[in-house]
C-alpha cells in the first residue's frame, strides 16, 4: 500500500514531482492540533485525531489499515535502502490513512551530519504516534501491532528473496551521476 508518486527529470538538478492530493505532513498534522509550536511533535494524539476528522465512522477502521499496511512498507523500505533526513516534514499522510515519504536525497547509509554529529539516530523509522494509531489509541492492543510487525516481516522477506535484483539494479544505476550512489561502496549497504 505504499503511495509511489511520479518524479520527471527535466534537466541536471531540476525536474517535477507529482503532487500527491488530499494529504499533509506529519509536522502540519501536529502543528494543527497543539496549541504551542514547541510542544506539537509530543501530541501522540494528533494524527489519530485528524485521521478521525478524515474517515468518520466507519471509514475509520479502513484508514487505520491503510496507515498500517503503507508504515509497514515504507518502515522496510527506508531500513533496507538506508534512506536518511527522516523527520515529519519528510513523511506524509493521505487523507485515506495511507502514510508516505518524501525527500529521498539521503540513501545508503550515507546519513546527514550537522558539526560532525549523525543526524539520524535510528535505522526504523517507527515513532510512537504510528504506534498509537497502529493500536487504535490503545496502550496494549498488542493485535493489531503483532499484525503490523508481520506485514513487515513479510515485506523484509519479500526484498531478501528479490536481493539480487536489487543490488543489480542498484549496480546499473552507478553511472547515473547520483551522489550517494557512485562506487560499489555504496552498493553495498543493501547487502
Amino acid at each position: 500500500r505504499m503511495t509511489p508518486y511520479g518524479c520527471l527529470s527535466t534537466g541536471d538538478k531540476t525536474g517535477l514531482i507529482e503532487v500527491v492530493m488530499h494529504s499533509d505532513t506529519i509536522a502540519n498534522i501536529q502543528l494543527n492540533k497543539s496549541n504551542m509550536v514547541a510542544t506539537a511533535a509530543f501530541n501522540k494524539d494528533a494524527l489519530l485525531n485528524w485521521l478521525k476528522s478524515k474517515n468518520p465512522g466507519d471509514a475509520l477502521e479502513q484508514a487505520i489499515e491503510e496507515f498500517t499496511l503503507s508504515c509497514a512498507g515504507y518502515c522496510v523500505a527506508t531500513y533496507v535502502l538506508g534512506i536518511g533526513d527522516r523527520h515529519s516534514d519528510n513523511i506524509m499522510v493521505r487523507e485515506t490513512g495511507q502514510l508516505f515519504h518524501i525527500d529521498f536525497g539521503h540513501f545508503l547509509g550515507n546519513f546527514k551530519t550537522k558539526f560532525g554529529i549523525n543526524r539520524e539516530r535510528v535505522p526504523f523509522i517507527l515513532t510512537y504516534d504510528f504506534v498509537h494509531v497502529i493500536q487504535q489509541g490503545k496502550t496494549n492492543n498488542n493485535e493489531k501491532f503483532e499484525r503490523f510487525r508481520g506485514y513487515c516481516e513479510r515485506a523484509y522477506m519479500i526484498l531478501r528473496r528479490h536481493g539480487l535484483l536489487f543490488l543489480h539494479l542498484f549496480a546499473l544505476m552507478k553511472a547515473a551521476g547520483l551522489p550517494e550512489l557512485s562506487c560499489s561502496k555504496d552498493i553495498q549497504y543493501l547487502k
